[in-house]
C-alpha cells in the first residue's frame, strides 16, 4: 500500500465509522415523533382546546392566532376537553433615543404570556407555562406612522407568541 492510498483510507474509515454509529443511535429505540403529524392523538387533543376570553386587543390577537393554529382554521370546538387560560402583558421599550429631540427612534415590543392548561371535566391543572416574544419597531416622526408601526409590531409579536404556546401545548399533549 502506497502512502497516497493510506492518505485516502483514513478519512473513508472515519466516514464509515460515523455512519455506522449514526445507524446504531437511530435504531436504538429512538422516540422522536413529528410534532405536526396529522392523524396523531396530538392533533385531536389540540382541536379539543378552548381558550379563555381576552381582556385587551393584544391578548385577543394571541387568542385568535392560537385558535387558528390549534384547530387549523376550524374555530373552537363545541365540546372542549381542555381549557387554556392566557394572560398577556405588553411592554413598549425605547432602545434608541434621539437626545437632541428627546424622541424614541426605535424600540421593542415585548409580550409575556402566562398560560395554564386544565382538563375541563375535572379542573385538574395539567401544565402551566411562561413564554415571551419580542418584535422590533422603528418609530417615525409622523404620529400615525408611529402608531401603525407599533400595532404591526404588536401583531408580529402576538403571532410568534401564539406559535410558541401552541408548540408547548402540542409537546405536552403528545407525551
Amino acid at each position: 500500500m502506497s502512502s497516497s492510498d493510506r492518505k485516502f483510507a483514513a478519512p473513508i474509515k472515519r466516514i464509515l465509522g460515523a455512519a455506522g454509529l449514526g445507524l446504531l443511535l437511530v435504531s436504538g429505540g429512538c422516540q422522536v415523533r413529528p410534532l405536526y403529524a396529522t392523524g396523531s392523538g396530538v392533533d385531536a387533543a389540540l382541536k379539543s382546546i378552548e381558550f379563555s376570553e381576552a381582556d385587551d386587543r393584544i391578548e385577543l390577537e394571541v387568542r385568535n392566532n392560537l385558535i387558528f393554529l390549534v384547530a387549523g382554521g376550524a374555530g373552537e370546538p363545541a365540546n372542549p376537553e381542555y381549557e387554556v387560560d392566557i394572560k398577556v402583558k405588553t411592554r413598549n421599550v425605547g432602545v434608541l433615543v434621539d437626545s437632541s429631540a428627546d424622541q424614541d427612534r426605535a424600540g421593542r415590543i415585548v409580550l409575556k404570556a402566562d398560560f395554564t392548561l386544565t382538563k375541563k371535566a375535572t379542573g385538574e391543572v395539567l401544565k402551566t407555562g411562561h413564554r415571551s416574544s419580542v418584535a422590533l419597531v422603528d418609530f417615525n416622526t409622523q404620529e400615525y406612522a408611529k402608531i401603525r408601526a407599533t400595532r404591526d409590531a404588536e401583531n408580529r409579536a402576538a403571532r410568534e407568541l401564539a406559535e410558541l404556546i401552541r408548540a408547548d401545548l402540542a409537546a405536552w399533549l403528545g407525551r
